[in-house]
């Protein structure tokens, strides 16, 4: 595996490749890498010649009292990691080669950012799909890779893709969870024993969620009740409880059709996000 941190260094390498008529898959990441993540990884080696994975702690996507400083960063554990799963090349880029002096070129995120998170991260996706373009800019792959766990994420790239006409194809890839059904995040890592014992209850809610759609409830108010009744006393606060358009993220009043059912609670002081998809 190569360890490249300079742009035009990785440009030089992907392009030579290329060339040759190599396939290159690409996955973005912010670090503290799990199960979740190689699973995108293990996803790109069988559908492309050559992967490549970015870690980039992204200053912009967040808020003033959010958990940059914090975050977790293991370098040396993720290289080993990824020299496991046979990586072609880690981009570990700098600050200023992602954003230089004067940089100006940040992404409108588009309506799908109105909901959800949205409203609670102010400028969050705004600075994802910066970063997002600034990646592709530099590695221009055929194909990259998101989970499924930060759909709305996922569908704000697609969403970009489309708009800015980037010749790149997006994947999203189905969540991995542990044995006990909490999706797996960088974040966990945050929770303290007892507060782990405590996370499974989000997919729990949204297995209700399931079970009562395919029971045959319309109401998408009834539904969130439910969810809410589940999650009191399992969870320090809730954020958004939500059933959604899979298409364009915005809530819906009556479930006619397959929705995504996505919360955001916290545990402690971490927050926590997760997303179902329904199929009546």
């Amino acid at each position: 595996m190569q360890i490249i941190k300079s742009p035009k260094k990785l440009s030089l390498a992907l392009n030579h490749l290329r060339r040759k008529g190599k396939r290159i898959g690409f996955i973005p990441t912010m670090g503290a890498l799990h199960e979740g993540h190689l699973s995108l990884i293990r996803r790109a080696g069988r559908e492309n010649d050559v992967v490549v994975v970015s870690i980039f702690v992204n200053p912009i996507q967040f808020g003033p009292k959010e958990d940059f400083k914090h975050y977790p960063r293991n370098l040396k554990r993720d290289e080993k990691l990824l020299k496991r799963e046979n990586v072609d090349f880690l981009f570990a880029p700098s600050r200023t080669s992602i954003y230089p002096k004067r940089f100006r070129n940040f992404i409108n995120p588009g309506p799908v950012a109105r909901y959800l998170c949205g409203p609670k991260r102010p400028g969050h996706f705004r600075g994802v799909a910066t970063v997002v373009n600034r990646l592709f800019e530099m590695a221009k792959p055929d194909r990259a890779y998101f989970g499924q766990k930060d759909y709305q994420q996922a569908r704000i790239i697609e969403e970009m893709v489309r708009r800015l006409k980037l010749p790149v194809r997006i994947k999203i890839c189905p969540i991995i969870r542990e044995k006990d059904g909490f999706a797996m995040s960088s974040r966990n890592f945050y929770l303290s024993k007892k507060e782990r014992t405590l996370a499974p209850s989000l997919y729990r809610a949204l297995l209700l969620t399931k079970k009562l759609v395919r029971s045959g409830e319309h109401s998408s108010e009834k539904v969130k009740k439910a969810i809410r009744h589940r999650l009191i006393g399992r969870v320090t606060k809730i954020d958004y409880i939500e059933v959604i358009n899979p298409k364009t993220c915005a809530p819906v009043r009556l479930i006619r059709r397959p929705v995504l059912a996505a919360l955001a609670c916290f545990i402690g002081s971490t927050r926590l996000i997760d997303n179902l998809l329904i199929k009546r």
